[in-house]
């Protein structure tokens, strides 16, 4: 139910910078509270998740997993001639969804009765901020500015492109030198790859998504590779050399990497400068990320910050979570904080990865006796089509309680499949739930319910 502010000093009652996940849904939510709410963005609406995240980087994926379709539909009785990819075409199609989206996004704040202001907001003080010149006042201050990929400063960093940089390509390259090993990493990846560009992924470690159950980056090591993939651990770029238009890739062993493009793919950064926080008593972590307390509250008690930019968990949907709590606490009473634990993530790499819980190492620091339950198999599929390509699946349970703790999958389709897993994660189910729990067959899911002989530590 809208309720009725009184009559306020200030221009607004809420004023957020950035129109990303987070900052949208705050706002929204605070402007049915009945809050005076503008909006400041000085790029796109949506953010990085719209427009150069997220949907596009699923859309490509998508793109890059029909060359695999086609060859696992041959087993199965179908031919094809002469199939061909038109990378334009794929750009198109994604700029005209993309383009629907800021639409979307637009009419939402119009219709929910947020001010949308374009321009690059500054924080001037307490309650001020400034818009291209502008001066406006507001009694809270939302900061939801996102993050940005950073590249390292290497000689020759001017002929590397980011994540961002590679949904506007104007052609795709014969060959690509992806570097680093997390998840975006491995995603352009699988989707250069899946493209037919001839791939290589450099990574500096030793396994793949280190901050994932080990089992899952190991295994999806294997099946990259399988479908083509080529991966160089414990390597590092020393520096880019270009010559007649290809990039050269100098590691620290003095060999030559050559391709038409590299993409780094090594982390994000809040995107706090010349925000004028600092100026204006916010605290900010060495990474530049916004110091915020359980409820988003930084330093200056009516400033408050969410998503990427407060860099805890960079996920869409937490974005959104923190958004609406925010606006709940400043606007609707509300008390609740985030609860970061059992939060969902997949990784849209071919194969997909998809994990709910804590990983085996995660919960063994947490001080729990463990067992686990381990399947790797070929699903139905792909027993026809002979591809070769496997799953993963894995569960941790505490051993004392029979909780299950961790959900893991490497496979087609992971994400789908590992949400509804989520929702037993959140409940506290335990692994005899589980066992009690009747399959649907033939699937791969329900390898989740019949898992029934521990592995070894």
């Amino acid at each position: 139910m809208k309720k009725e502010f009184a009559v306020s000093e200030y221009d607004f009652d809420l004023f957020t910078i950035g129109a990303g996940s987070g900052g949208i849904r705050a706002s929204r939510r605070a402007a049915a509270f009945g809050a005076r709410v503008a909006v400041a963005e000085q790029r796109f609406l949506g953010g990085t998740c719209v427009n150069i995240g997220c949907i596009p980087k699923k859309l490509f994926s998508y793109a890059a997993h029909f060359k695999q379709d086609f060859e696992d539909a041959r087993g199965y009785g179908w031919s094809f001639d002469q199939l061909s990819f038109d990378w334009r075409a794929l750009l198109e199609g994604k700029n005209r969804e993309i383009e629907r989206l800021n639409g979307v996004y637009g009419n939402l704040l119009t219709q929910s009765g947020v001010e949308l202001i374009r321009g690059r907001a500054k924080v001037t003080g307490p309650h001020t901020v400034e818009v291209d010149g502008r001066t406006l006042t507001s009694r809270h201050i939302l900061v939801a500015t996102g993050s940005s990929p950073t590249i390292p400063e290497i000689e020759g960093a001017e002929y590397c492109i980011s994540s961002d940089d590679a949904f506007y390509l104007d052609k795709l390259p014969e060959r690509v030198v992806v570097v680093g090993g997390g998840y975006i990493a491995v995603e352009f990846a699988s989707i250069f790859n899946g493209l037919g560009v001839d791939t290589t992924l450099v990574y500096r470690g030793d396994r793949l998504l280190k901050h994932f159950d080990a089992d899952l980056g190991n295994f999806l090591a294997e099946q990259m590779t399988a479908r083509g993939v080529k991966i160089r651990f414990h390597t590092e770029i020393r520096k880019i050399e270009r010559e007649d238009g290809v990039l050269h890739c100098v590691t620290g062993d003095g060999e030559r990497l050559s391709c038409g493009t590299v993409l780094y793919a090594t982390g994000r950064l809040p995107n706090t400068a010349r925000l004028g926080l600092e100026d204006v008593g916010v605290e900010l972590a060495s990474n530049g990320a916004v110091v915020v307390d359980p409820t988003f509250q930084t330093a200056v008690p009516s400033i408050y910050a969410v998503g990427d930019v407060i860099h805890r968990m960079q996920l869409t949907p937490v974005a959104l979570a923190e958004g609406m709590l925010v606006a709940d606490h400043l606007f609707n009473g509300g008390s609740e904080h985030m609860d970061y634990s059992g939060i969902p993530t997949a990784i849209f790499s071919h194969p997909n990865v998809a994990t709910v819980g804590l990983s085996e190492e995660q919960a063994i620091e947490s001080g729990y006796t463990i067992d686990r339950y381990r399947s790797v198999f070929t699903p139905l599929k792909h027993t026809v089509s002979r591809s070769g390509d496997k799953v993963l699946l894995k569960l941790i349970v505490d051993r004392e309680t029979d909780r299950v703790l961790g959900v893991h999958m490497v496979g087609d389709d992971a994400g789908e499949l590992l949400q509804g897993f989520a929702v037993a994660i959140k409940c506290r189910a335990t692994k005899a739930q589980f066992d009690a729990t009747v399959g649907i067959h033939p699937t791969i899911a329900e390898e989740f319910v019949t898992m029934r002989t521990k592995v070894g530590a």
